[in-house]
């Protein structure tokens, strides 16, 4: 699987990454078994790229990773976590519904975009990884702490980077405006633009893409699926994270007859899209079963063809002026 640099920082990525939200219990449990059977899979496809959070599953997905990470050379993948959270010891009865993933509520986020609390947060999660380094550190989802993040926490990612603590940093966010700002006034590597730039949502496209492509920022891609309409469309099918309204339904469903008319498959043509723009180095995939990531590296190596986007501008499902890839696959 071919490999791109984040930015200036040199630290290799593969163009398919392996999300960690889904082994650390999102919406659904996931035993142990399963979840190492999927970064294993994973790994003998090729990627090389891991993504977690102590967010995820309030720290099961770091676990995880790192347990599995820790018996494979420590130079042959790059590793990425967040900064933003703090995960305190807490006596809730249950589990983590409220936050989205079904794992006992032994803990609990404490927002924390301090100087001190990004030094904490980083050497907590080295000590849940069970690793001596980080690659990469996103602030995570900094949307309501703008002031904070820019004034303390960025700052702080920037001295660790020139201490040689971690190799890059960037922002993660669900939005494009936000990370725009960070891509002009900081000086980051990376940022992780997820649910906007997609077959059916291209916000990222007005700024923030020109801007990284403008400033050398890499852009990591997630939620291309957008929260699972673009992965299979249908009645009850969510969008954003909420159920998809029948307008955008229709579109989805347009473009999946017409990915089939032209021989491929609606989740190839979602996987291939972000390649369309140069700033685009990776897109993530959250995984959650062996079965899963061998359907994902299937539909990423699956052609998509050039007839497929120029039938999609002419028929209004795309703009005429997004991107789109020149070659049929990233195999």
């Amino acid at each position: 699987m071919r490999t791109r640099k984040l930015g200036r920082s040199g630290v290799p990525v593969t163009e398919l990454g392996f999300g960690a939200a889904g082994i650390g219990n999102l919406f659904t449990p996931v035993r142990d078994d399963e979840a190492y059977a999927a970064v294993d899979a994973a790994w003998d496809a090729g990627m090389r790229y891991f993504d977690t959070a102590p967010h995820y599953g309030i720290g099961l997905s770091e676990r995880r990773v790192g347990e599995y990470l820790r018996s494979r050379p420590s130079t042959s993948y790059t590793l990425s976590t967040k900064v933003g959270r703090l995960l305190e010891p807490h006596d809730g009865k249950g589990e983590d519904r409220a936050g989205g993933f079904a794992v006992p509520a032994a803990y609990r986020r404490v927002w924390d975009f301090s100087a001190a609390g990004v030094r904490r947060s980083i050497e907590d999660s080295l000590g849940r990884l069970g690793l001596d380094r980080i690659d990469v550190v996103y602030l995570h989802d900094p949307d309501d702490h703008a002031e904070q993040a820019f004034g303390e926490a960025y700052p702080e990612l920037e001295r660790l980077r020139g201490e040689g603590l971690v190799s890059a940093i960037g922002a993660g966010m669900n939005q494009a405006g936000m990370l725009t700002r960070f891509v002009r006034d900081t000086d980051i590597d990376v940022v992780l633009c997820a649910g906007r730039y997609s077959l059916l949502d291209q916000g990222a496209l007005t700024r923030l893409l020109p801007a990284a492509a403008e400033r050398g920022v890499s852009v990591v891609i997630g939620g291309v699926f957008n929260s699972g309409l673009l992965a299979d469309p249908k009645q009850g099918a969510t969008f954003d994270y909420t159920l998809a309204s029948h307008e955008v339904l229709t579109r989805a469903l347009k473009l999946k007859a017409l990915a089939e008319r032209h021989g491929t498959t609606l989740r190839a043509a979602a996987l291939a899209f972000p390649f369309g723009h140069a700033a685009v180095t990776s897109v993530l995939v959250g995984t959650r079963s062996a079965a899963e990531v061998a359907d994902t590296v299937q539909q990423f190596e699956t052609p998509v063809p050039a007839e497929f986007w120029q039938e999609a501008r002419d028929l209004n499902l795309l703009a005429a002026d997004v991107p789109t890839p020149e070659r049929e696959n990233h195999a």
